[in-house]
């Protein structure tokens, strides 16, 4: 039976979400709203959505699922909004916000009671590309989309969702609200505010050593790329999970100090156990195995600097699909080859390390 399914924000999320969810359900009415016109045009236009609106309320009560895919505070207002209009009876309302437990709690503040399901959720991918003119039906393959379950979600919830994003081809996962604040701000939220503060640093830094931007390699570069997220956002998700970042930034200057300390004392092996201990800890943890935020497989290629020869390289993977493409041409001290190709899944990747290897003399390493 064909569903109306309306989702509010037409951002690289929710255009994106509109186009998995027509591949697998093309006969799936999809409503969309967005403020700015300029998305809800190309949306339109590029036949992610059906209809499109800047009057929220307007499409409501036609929907059998919303998905809010929008910012935090926008989400929770929207969400008392919702409890107010005449809703379809048993339409299930879902968001896709970064933190969860401050729009869990909104949902169970204004919707209980209502006849509706809510359910939070919070899919793992992203770009540093925005709108919906980046929209992309691969963006969400093999990431993490996670539900948060509320007291509002009934048990067929789920399996409806599932079931509607199948097309997304991401992996569902459920988890408590509060445990996913706590997870996300250690490896998601903090992360940026280490991002930002080196990137901070660094550039007083060079006011006075102007070399440290030249210098500035590989290394520097994959830590500090996230600095370069959309600065509004960041500021709503440290702000609605604020006592579990508080408490990672007061445990990470703990364990600056204890390395710091170690380092005035000169104790060798306290030194050599802190990089090596890290070093197995990394090895051992999934990031290996891709299923998170950002999700993307690299390949590097060790190439000479010969006229054409990236070309070649490109030639070889006509019909594979790239998710970017970077050349470490400025300082190569610390990474693993001047080309870096980067694929969205380990087909692609695997299809490409066999084409290059098997067709040149070129040194290809897989991250």
């Amino acid at each position: 039976m064909a569903k109306t399914i309306y989702i509010a924000g037409l951002g690289l999320i929710g255009a994106s979400m509109a186009l998995g969810i027509k591949r697998d359900h093309p006969d799936y009415e999809i409503l969309g709203y967005n403020r700015s016109q300029a998305s809800r045009d190309i949306a339109l236009k590029e036949g992610m959505i059906d209809r499109a609106t800047d009057d929220f309320a307007s499409f409501a009560p036609l929907a059998d699922i919303i998905i809010l895919s929008l910012p935090i505070k926008q989400t929770i207002s929207f969400i008392k909004e919702l409890a107010d209009l005449d809703l379809k009876e048993g339409v299930i309302i879902s968001d896709a916000g970064s933190t969860k437990s401050a729009i869990v709690d909104a949902a169970e503040q204004y919707l209980t009671g209502k006849p509706v399901s809510f359910v939070g959720a919070h899919p793992m991918a992203g770009s540093h590309k925005t709108g919906a003119a980046s929209a992309d039906v691969n963006l969400f393959e093999n990431a993490y989309y996670i539900f948060t379950p509320s007291s509002l979600t009934s048990p067929d919830t789920l399996e409806e969702m599932k079931n509607l994003l199948s097309g997304l081809h991401a992996r569902f996962i459920e988890i408590d609200t509060k445990e996913h604040d706590r997870v996300t701000s250690q490896i998601s939220h903090f992360p940026h505010i280490l991002a930002s503060s080196l990137m901070e640093q660094t550039a007083t830094y060079a006011q006075e050593h102007e070399m440290a931007r030249r210098f500035a390699a590989g290394g520097f570069r994959d830590m500090t790329r996230i600095a370069e997220s959309e600065p509004g956002m960041w500021t709503s998700i440290l702000l609605s999970n604020r006592e579990t970042i508080l408490d990672r930034i007061e445990d990470f200057k703990e364990r600056l100090d204890e390395v710091g300390q170690a380092i005035s004392k000169g104790d060798e092996e306290q030194i050599w156990n802190f990089f090596n201990q890290a070093r197995e800890q990394r090895q051992a943890m999934e990031i290996h195995k891709r299923g998170g935020v950002d999700s993307s497989y690299d390949l590097y290629v060790d190439v000479p600097d010969e006229e054409d020869v990236i070309l070649r390289i490109l030639e070889l993977l006509r019909g594979t699909s790239l998710v970017n493409i970077h050349i470490n041409e400025e300082n190569r001290e610390d990474i693993h080859g001047i080309l870096q190709i980067s694929f969205r899944n380990a087909q692609d990747l695997e299809r490409a390390e066999h084409l290059i290897t098997e067709n040149t003399d070129y040194t290809v390493v897989i991250k």
